[in-house]
């Protein structure tokens, strides 16, 4: 058998960022891990994804602008290049940022295959058993399929292999209008893919404010997404060279076809296959490992970090659980998570960002507030740009000065979110953004110009003296 200070399951980011911490407070680490390493990011999510919806822009972008005297267009030449592109990038930071880091580390052991719990401490991998006081469950989450009769049928489309294809399709049906789905649906509406995007609940992004959602629904539906919300799926079968799905809405029964779907909706631990229940640990519905606020599960000893434990499922809280799960099951005082000031961006186009509180989760609290929302119409750097799409929106608590959330739907949101963010971490009132000095013609000026609306009407300023 052999033996470490701490074994850690899964090989993302937080697994990963386990590990590096791990061995900076001399700890033997093994780190086994089924299947390439670098999990979710930078394999199939925010890697692949961010550099194809950056070239969806471009092409985008190139002939639809508001510049006089310029004509300018862009064609499609190769789909397959564009996708093989994006594969050498992803391959050069998988080896970068993952294996050829993990290889810098003596004290990191690191083992192929999939992991199965023996007993609390013990683990079987390849064969082979695996002790230490210490065990950290970081195995990630995989895009679910919904029980829906056919779909299985159709070979549908996931966040993953939607990724991986090598041809565009003519036309695609996206279930999902939570965050991977309008993604998705602008990125191949722009590549020239027709998109109809089906949403159960009444409103894409159903947790956010209806300003925000109406906006973008706009903003959207304008690039020939058809946005459909309050529909219930009964059914989807193959249709000769497409499929087809059954739909009611308002209880009238419609059928939408096209070549390809995609289900974006959502995602699924893995924690299936690992002996989690029978060493006793506790597992949600979904799969989801349940933890404490220090990441501990109900077994002493056995914690859980990143996707596997669920929302919020980003690449940057899944390395942050993975560093305060280490701190925890090696340290001597425990610290709570604290998401807070978590910042976090939709990478549509107008961008959505968001730290905080917004209106309707203030309201849920019984908080009284008061809002200051700018138009980008009036922030001179949209202006000079000629892309006055969205707003700013910040939420401060009634009769203070201090800062409870901010929304922002602009070009560049997520750019501009961590003023405030930064504002809410570190207690900078709502008057010190207000007053604070910020380059002339920026994007962060906009967030300026928000903070001083709470007192001044910013239409009767002049540049200098606001």
């Amino acid at each position: 058998m052999t033996k470490s200070d701490l074994i850690i399951l899964g090989g993302g980011s937080a697994g990963v960022a386990a590990a590096i911490r791990a061995q900076e407070l001399g700890a033997r680490v093994t780190l086994i891990n089924e299947g390439i390493i670098g999990g979710t990011c930078v394999n199939t999510g925010c890697v692949p994804s961010k550099t194809l919806i950056r070239a969806a822009e471009a092409h985008h972008r190139t002939g639809n602008h508001l510049f006089a005297g310029i004509e300018s267009s862009s064609r499609i030449m190769d789909f397959g290049a564009i996708i093989r592109q994006k594969d050498e990038l992803v391959d050069s930071l998988r080896k970068a940022k993952y294996s050829d880091v993990l290889a810098q580390y003596d004290t990191i052991k690191r083992v192929e295959g999939q992991a199965r719990f023996l007993a609390p401490d013990i683990i079987m991998a390849s064969g082979q058993k695996y002790n230490a006081p210490k065990i950290i469950v970081a195995t990630g989450a995989r895009p679910w399929l919904p029980q829906i009769p056919g779909l299985q049928d159709v070979n549908p489309l996931t966040s993953t292999s939607v990724l991986e294809l090598d041809r565009l399709p003519e036309s695609m049906v996206i279930l999902g209008g939570r965050y991977i789905g309008l993604e998705y649906a602008q990125m191949l509406a722009r590549l020239g893919t027709q998109v109809t995007l089906l949403q159960r609940s009444d409103y894409i992004l159903p947790t956010e404010d209806e300003d925000v959602l109406g906006e973008l629904t706009k903003y959207l539906s304008n690039e020939s997404i058809q946005i459909h919300t309050g529909v219930h799926v009964e059914e989807v079968h193959s249709d000769g060279d497409g499929v087809s799905v059954n739909a009611i809405k308002d209880g009238k029964k419609y059928v939408v076809t096209a070549e390809r779907i995609l289900c974006a909706t959502g995602r699924r631990p893995v924690t299936n296959d690992m002996g989690l229940e029978d060493i006793g640990i506790r597992v949600g519905q979904d799969g989801e490992l349940f933890v404490n606020d220090t990441l501990q599960t109900n077994q002493p000893g056995i914690y859980g970090a990143g996707d596997v434990v669920g929302d919020p499922a980003f690449v940057y809280t899944a390395a942050y659980e993975g560093r305060l799960a280490v701190d925890n099951a090696l340290g001597e005082k425990p610290t709570q998570r604290d998401y807070t000031a978590l910042p976090w961006v939709i990478f549509t186009d107008p961008q959505i960002a968001g730290v905080g509180l917004n209106e309707k989760d203030a309201a849920e609290r019984g908080l009284a507030v008061d809002v200051a929302k700018l138009e980008l119409k009036d922030v001179p750097r949209a202006l000079a740009a000629r892309d006055t799409r969205g707003f700013i929106k910040l939420i401060k608590q009634r009769g203070s000065d201090t800062l409870l959330g901010a929304r922002i739907l602009a070009p560049e949101g997520g750019e501009q979110i961590m003023e405030a963010a930064l504002a809410i971490r570190h207690g900078i009132g709502v008057s010190e953004l207000a007053s604070a000095f910020h380059p002339y013609l920026t994007q962060s000026e906009g967030v300026k110009l928000c903070a001083q609306s709470f007192e001044r009407d910013v239409k009767k300023l002049s540049c200098c003296s606001a």
